[in-house]
């Protein structure tokens, strides 16, 4: 009764972003250990994780994470220590590593990077003010 008690708890928990069980079940173990070796044990990678994918949904700053996914330096520090260890690129070979085994991934149709950024039309670099030609 107690696992089903917790487990509705995190159902309950769960906001619209965050990772679902099916992808928590694939990426869990791409992840470092959860206890390391020495020291008290890491705080939730799942929460954390949950955590980075708010902000680079909402693009707001680390300071304005909400404080369901713990402290906003934890969050921001895990995820700068996992990006220097490699573990993002690790992720991401092996991801497509298993789409591409499970016949999901079309190589001549996906790309790894399709993003578009528009600027608004008065970021366009131009001075500001009257140009007045020089005498």
């Amino acid at each position: 009764m107690f696992a089903n008690s917790v487990h509705i708890i995190i159902l309950l928990s769960m906001n619209r972003g965050d990772l679902t069980n099916t992808q928590w079940e694939r990426l869990q173990p791409l992840l470092p250990p959860q206890k390391p070796k020495t020291g008290r044990p890491a705080v939730d990678h799942r929460r954390i994780l949950n955590g980075m994918l708010w902000i680079l949904r909402t693009g707001a700053p680390w300071r304005d994470l909400p404080e369901r996914y713990g402290p906003w330096r934890t969050v921001a520090s895990r995820f700068y220590r996992w990006q220097r260890a490699g573990i993002w690129e690790r992720i991401l070979a092996s991801v497509q590593a298993q789409a591409d085994a499970e016949g999901q991934l079309n190589w001549e149709v996906h790309s790894v990077d399709g993003t578009i950024i528009r600027a608004h039309q008065h970021a366009a670099g131009a001075k500001k003010g009257l140009q007045r030609p020089k005498p």
